[in-house]
């Protein structure tokens, strides 16, 4: 192996700064075994270093058909030291002032000597030529993603080149909410969470630097942020291709996910730490620039001054000694979105100081859609289940959201998620354990019976609860089922399951959201036999039976669905609690006036 020394190409001394993105690029064809280069990055706060790459051979076809992948190894004290860093991938690589490409892959783990691979510059500038579009408020879920969701990896002989991690810096998130985020993106690159902070104040998030932007180079950290604000997560590499319009970084994709709308900032490398097993950089994200619009598999691209496209979430949390509200940004992209919105749900949760293992959540908000009423969300998440209860909630909102996130019928953007998180010091669960009818043995058409049930609230003494309920003058006389119960089992009794049917309309989706009952209170119906309808979530009790005979043929449809029996409400009460379970009751009904 040649002896190593501190100069460039050629043995001159490598310049002070990085070369210009314009002095010209240095042909693939004309790149041999030997060649001298020297690659740029930042080991310590926001000024590239220089050091020597020995090129070692041109891998043909390593990164697919017809793309070859440069190999090299690092040379220099800080390389020698830290090996391959992750955090580097991006890291642009001269001969001379000829841009060769970018430090973009690494080979396994506990390797012994710093061996990298170049990604060519030539593949990374069609991402630079594609046309310049971003993620707006009326492109849909399915156009803003088609990536496979896997981090890059290419094998080559028996070697596994894996694309140098980006990673992620996590700020503001407690290790119970990182732990979850991992668990969600294992396999996707976006795994590896490494110390570092955020930008700061949310009252800046998004407000563009033009002077920051101007004094980013060729061997520069950038991050692009997937939630900013109150809590940041943001994914971060180097850049390896500056014009005045845009950039080009990483020299591998993120998810590959094509078109996306990132936040992209200025990074300050704190430190970068040496390990056997992986090496990363330690930052803090700093000033807003742009946004990165394209995530190919040869580089992401940033666009200098662009406004991404993120939805605001609002998240107050209360309790019994005040109120704490956290303000903070999600992106949008279809991969990553309701897991980016539930881990965030999951540590806002988590970070207050009455937050126990037997604390109980009330969430309740709103999810605001273009083009679309608001869809309201109203849960409860008991503790004493078998997972915590901050967990249950998050998972639970997760679920509410992505049913219309990934609804195939929205065209607009999601506008905003405004949620109230209720911390109640106990467990709330109530489990209904019995019902009666309190009133007089006679029963007629008209009359008002007392339906006396009796809650159990968690170790606590059970309560008897009076509830009033009118029986319609039309009922003719015989027998009449009522059914006591906790709001999911009211649910199901008006929205039938519709097996076969395709994904709802969204505003059926809505209207159905709206019409779901609420979990803390008791609630006492009438199961009549007459037919009961849905048509686009509207449900309708007691429906004719020329209308039932219309219904019929659609019910194999999303669109409607018929049940023989007609639940219809006839009074509720308060639970205290999240109540589960049901009850059903019969009543006679005869003939004639009833004593009441």
């Amino acid at each position: 192996m040649p002896a190593r020394s501190q100069s460039g190409a050629g043995g001159l001394e490598a310049p002070k700064t990085p070369p210009r993105s314009t002095a010209g690029i240095y042909p693939l064809s004309e790149v041999h075994r030997g060649l001298m280069a020297t690659a740029w990055t930042v080991f310590e706060g926001s000024k590239p270093e220089p050091m020597q790459v020995e090129i070692l051979g041109v891998l043909r076809g390593a990164r697919g058909p017809g793309e070859d992948m440069i190999l090299a190894r690092l040379q220099g004290t800080k390389p020698d030291y830290t090996g391959v860093v992750a955090g580097m991938s991006g890291s642009p690589v001269y001969v001379g002032d000829k841009l060769l490409g970018s430090l973009s892959y690494r080979i396994g783990q506990f390797s012994k000597e710093p061996i990298a691979g170049i990604t060519p510059i030539a593949q990374m500038l069609e991402v630079r030529n594609l046309p310049i579009q971003t993620i707006g408020h009326g492109t849909s879920a399915q156009e803003a993603s088609a990536g496979n969701g896997k981090a890059a990896e290419e094998t080559s002989g028996g070697m596994t080149f894996q694309a140098m991690e980006t990673p992620l810096v996590m700020s503001g998130f407690r290790p119970e909410a990182i732990a979850l985020w991992q668990k969600k993106m294992a396999g996707t690159g976006l795994e590896m969470v490494a110390a570092g902070g955020g930008s700061g104040s949310s009252l800046d998030a998004g407000k563009m630097d033009r002077t920051a932007a101007a004094a980013v180079v060729p061997g520069s950290a950038v991050s692009a942020q997937l939630v900013r604000g109150d809590l940041e997560i943001a994914a971060t590499c180097t850049v390896t291709y500056v014009d005045p319009k845009q950039l080009l970084a990483c020299g591998h994709p993120i998810l590959q996910a094509g078109p996306v709308s990132l936040p992209m900032t200025t990074t300050d490398v704190v430190a970068t730490l040496a390990s056997p097993l992986n090496s990363f950089k330690i930052v803090n994200t700093g000033a807003t620039i742009g946004a990165f619009t394209q995530d190919r598999d040869a580089a992401i691209r940033g666009v200098f001054g662009e406004t991404a496209h993120m939805i605001p979430v609002k998240m107050t949390m209360r309790n019994g000694t005040g109120t704490k509200t956290l303000h903070f940004d999600v992106l949008d992209l279809p991969t990553l979105t309701p897991q980016a919105v539930m881990v965030s749900v999951y540590n806002s949760l988590l970070q207050t100081n009455v937050s126990t293992a037997m604390t109980s959540y009330h969430i309740q908000g709103t999810i605001g859609l273009d083009g679309h009423e608001a869809a309201p969300i109203d849960l409860w998440a008991p503790s004493g289940e078998s997972a915590p209860s901050q967990l249950l909630a998050a998972m639970q909102t997760g679920e509410e959201f992505s049913q219309l996130y990934a609804n195939g019928t929205r065209e607009g953007a999601i506008r905003s998620i405004d949620l109230t998180a209720d911390a109640i010091p106990h467990n709330v669960q109530v489990q209904l354990i019995s019902a009666r009818i309190a009133s007089g043995d006679l029963v007629h058409a008209g009359d008002t019976v007392m339906v006396e049930a009796t809650l159990q609230p968690w170790q606590q003494a059970a309560r008897n609860v009076r509830i009033p309920v009118k029986l319609p003058a039309r009922l003719q006389a015989g027998n009449l089922r009522l059914l006591v119960s906790d709001g999911a089992t009211l649910d199901r009794a008006l929205h039938q399951p519709r097996f076969g049917a395709g994904p709802s309309d969204l505003d059926a989706e809505i209207a159905r959201a709206r019409q779901m009952h609420r979990a803390d209170r008791v609630y006492v119906s009438l199961l009549a036999p007459d037919a009961q309808g849905e048509v686009q979530g509207q449900a309708m009790a007691g429906i004719p039976l020329s209308m039932a005979n219309a219904l019929e043929p659609m019910r194999s449809s999303m669109e409607a669905s018929l049940n023989g029996e007609s639940a219809e409400i006839a009074g509720e009460a308060p639970a205290g609690g999240a109540l589960s379970g049901f009850k059903l009751l019969k009543v006679h009904l005869e003939t004639g006036s009833g004593l009441n």
